[in-house]
């Protein structure tokens, strides 16, 4: 199961408290009490596993360490250790409290959530020509503690889309090894799936349906995921009895989610083709073509078509590169 939001609480670690202290040899009476150790930080990472929010699922509060006391001879505290916490490139952090937002867009990029509390000043600090054996300190500060929602935005280079029962699964599957599931009904695909066709990332967004902006179906939830999806490649199987009514479904519903989605750059797929005879293709392939010239016939099973599909691949990762 695929988490893509949830809420935790962070915490950073309280700063450690400064010590009164003072020297025990004769003649030598001065102060002697250090400072305490820094509170450590909360960072978030990003890493490629998709399924890294999961951690999140039962455990809802992640604390970091709290620094150590100043001790005697001047001595400072231990700082505490930072907390890291990893999370799926395509992370936006909300800050419920703040209102600030972080974005997480880079394997191994480390953003600070929130921040340790500052160290206490021992005894030692507050010595002065007319305050030989000051008995001042200061006690650590607490802290940051925020509440936070992780929200997962895919980021891929493509994005397949289209109702349910499309051939989207299958088609990633002999792309790439990404190994998804399929089977003959729909909403076989309950979470995005990513494949990596030679450096180019293709994200299997779940099968929608009309309605899926106000929450049928899937519903809104994998919608947000085509944000971040530079080229949309819609399927529509070769078996719909009415090829622009299927490609309509979802272009509205993309419109009525956010309009800016209908700019993104769009291929058509008419995919399942081994089903139906070449007549039919090619009456198929024209009524799509009216609506956008960028069309391919496309067959697991067509050795041919899938040749075709990857030379398209391949062009769209070249010119991503210029």
């Amino acid at each position: 199961m695929l988490i893509d939001e949830v809420k935790i609480k962070l915490r950073g670690g309280k700063g450690g408290n400064g010590r009164v202290a003072f020297n025990k040899n004769k003649g030598e009476k001065g102060p002697t009490g250090g400072d305490g150790g820094n509170g450590g930080s909360v960072y978030l990472k990003g890493t490629s596993n998709l399924t890294a929010l999961n951690k999140f699922r039962f455990k809802k509060e992640f604390l970091a360490e709290d620094g150590v006391d100043g001790k005697n001879k001047i001595l400072e505290g231990k700082r505490g250790k930072d907390l890291i916490l990893k999370v799926p490139i395509g992370t936006i952090a909300h800050n419920l409290d703040t209102g600030r937002d972080l974005e997480i867009v880079r394997d191994e990029e480390k953003v600070l959530a929130v921040r340790g509390g500052k160290r206490g000043r021992g005894n030692y600090f507050f010595r002065s020509s007319t305050n030989t054996t000051p008995k001042e300190f200061e006690e650590g500060k607490k802290g940051e503690g925020f509440d936070f929602l992780l929200e997962l935005r895919l980021i891929a280079d493509v994005g397949l889309i289209g109702l349910p029962s499309a051939g989207k699964s299958s088609l990633l599957n002999i792309l790439t090894k990404a190994n998804v599931k399929v089977a003959a009904y729909p909403f076989t695909t309950l979470e995005p799936n990513l494949g990596d066709f030679y450096g180019l990332i293709i994200a299997d967004i779940p099968g929608l349906i009309e309605g899926a902006s106000s929450g049928k179906g899937l519903g809104i939830r994998f919608l947000r995921h085509i944000k971040r999806t530079r080229i949309l490649i819609h399927c529509i199987s070769s078996e719909s009895e009415n090829l622009l009514n299927d490609y309509n479904a979802i272009k509205n519903e993309l419109k009525k989610y956010e309009a800016s989605l209908l700019k993104k750059r769009e291929y058509i797929f008419l995919t399942k083709t081994d089903l139906i005879s070449e007549k039919e293709i090619e009456e198929k392939m024209k009524e799509l073509k009216k609506i956008n010239p960028n069309v391919l016939a496309v067959s697991i099973y067509n050795e041919k078509n899938i040749e075709r599909v990857k030379k398209l691949l391949g062009e769209i990762k070249q010119k991503s590169k210029v």
